[in-house]
């Protein structure tokens, strides 16, 4: 094992050096890549008195420490890398297109691949190498899974962008698991996974095509920043950046969909790109947001030794891309262990369509709660909605299938605030009953009082 593993450091520090050299011998080497991935995957994740251990790499816990034993168990499940699972073949049907449309000079990808990174990062990747300022909304504990106050569970796959560039890579693609504590329904799961990707240009790359491009620049001096560029970029080399992103990925999206997909752009923000863009496509007669882009933010690119360079990076969700080309009605199904699941997505052809045949569809359970919520602390939020999802995803698992706000009321006299939530019970692979989703349910009243600090209206 320990031969294994230093060969596989020193394979992936040449493909880091020399990526386009290695790119066919990372793909022939794929099933010892796997062996490893598998290997390390297997060591357990526990959350102990005084520390974490995710990876058999152990962190100290301290007063942010909220990873919950359900969500350690699904580190290193890797199901973007098991072979036919749906968001594995969504994963290969990119990669594939990116290595047959982008071809270097030399006959190799032009895009490297990386898709076995380990999701335990810093604060500082997650956040500061993204120019995600402190006191953003998307720090917030009650958004993220934090192992203590300066390691976490990556939210985005960009908390690798900065190391990636830093390595000396010009165009790659990344995917993994990403983690986020979020709302309970059939589209939203505390893990999913992305894939994203970066392209950078020096200035000849990008002006070599253009009339007199040896006169443009990619760079200006005391320049402004506007909507439509950053003030250090030229309005020339942006707007060339700029098609070249929006080209790039019309043409993986209709691969994905189809020639006759309908597409439209529209403006947003991130903290790490200028101008940013979202990508709809019309699918089945509804407008559906399937990607975020932008140019990259020079002052990342600086801080990341690339600062002669100019670049676009674009990020998508495999799960949303798959439950639409496949019609997966619910995101749960995606870590099903049911045989009746995997065997649709065996395919000798990556490219196959397929449409998914659903499993037996079982009775749903309503049980409502209501609480009255604890007096907010001075300064410090004492209840939020994601600790009550976090709590009933730990307890009810995959047997719980949406919960919903259904009253928020606060007394007229006594100025306390009451909230009610609906959730709904159904398994995916049989039918509940009624007593053991009150047995759950009892255990959910309890824990919202003891760990919560709500009082019941039971």
């Amino acid at each position: 094992f320990q031969t294994c593993k230093h060969m596989l450091i020193i394979f992936y520090c040449l493909s880091v050096v020399f990526p386009a050299q290695w790119t066919n011998y990372n793909e022939s080497h794929t099933v010892l890549y796997r062996r490893f991935s598998t290997d390390r995957s297997a060591l357990q994740s526990v959350i102990g008195q005084n520390s974490v251990e995710v990876l058999g790499q152990s962190y100290p816990r301290d007063d942010f420490t909220n990873v919950t034993p359900k969500i350690l168990a699904m580190v290193g499940r890797n199901l973007h890398n098991q072979s036919h699972h749906p968001l594995w073949l969504i994963k290969e049907r990119i990669k594939a297109h990116f290595y047959s449309a982008y071809i270097r000079r030399s006959g190799t990808p032009l895009f490297s691949v990386y898709d076995n990174l380990n999701p335990v990062v810093t604060v500082e990747q997650n956040f500061d190498s993204l120019l995600i300022p402190p006191g953003h909304p998307s720090r917030k504990r009650g958004d993220n899974y934090y192992l203590n106050r300066t390691m976490m569970l990556r939210a985005h796959t960009s908390a690798h962008q900065s190391e990636l560039v830093k390595s000396g890579l010009d165009a790659f693609l990344l995917a993994g698991d990403v983690y986020r504590r979020d709302e309970i329904d059939t589209s939203h799961y505390p893990v999913f996974h992305q894939m994203e990707g970066v392209r950078l240009f020096s200035n000849h790359e990008l002006f070599s095509k253009v009339q007199n491009g040896e006169e443009l620049s990619l760079f200006e001096c005391g320049g402004q920043r506007t909507p439509q560029k950053q003030e250090t970029h030229t309005l020339e080399a942006v707007k060339l950046v700029e098609f070249d992103l929006k080209d790039t990925l019309t043409r993986l999206i209709t691969h994905l969909f189809g020639e006759d997909l309908e597409i439209r752009w529209s403006d947003c923000y991130f903290p790490f790109t200028h101008p940013s863009f979202e990508m709809e496509v019309r699918f089945q007669g509804n407008w559906m947001e399937v990607l975020g882009c932008g140019v990259m933010e020079q002052e990342l690119l600086n801080s990341a030794g690339a600062g002669n360079k100019l670049g676009w990076a674009f990020g998508l969700g495999l799960e949303r891309l798959a439950m639409v080309l496949y019609s997966i009605p619910d995101i749960r199904l995606f870590w099903s262990q049911d045989e009746r699941f995997f065997k649709q997505f065996r395919v000798q052809d990556i490219h196959q369509p397929i449409c998914f045949q659903p499993l037996s569809k079982f009775p749903p359970l309503h049980n409502d709660i209501s609480f009255w919520l604890p007096e907010s602390r001075e300064g410090q939020e004492s209840f939020t909605e994601n600790d009550f999802y976090e709590l009933v995803r730990s307890i009810g698992g995959e047997m719980v299938e949406k919960v919903s706000l259904v009253d928020d009321f606060i007394h007229p006299k006594t100025r306390r605030r009451s909230q009610c939530y609906c959730i709904i019970y159904r398994h995916m692979e049989r039918t509940l009953t009624q007593q053991e989703v009150r047995f759950i349910h009892k255990q959910i009243e309890r824990a919202a009082e003891t760990e919560l600090g709500v009082q019941g209206r039971y």
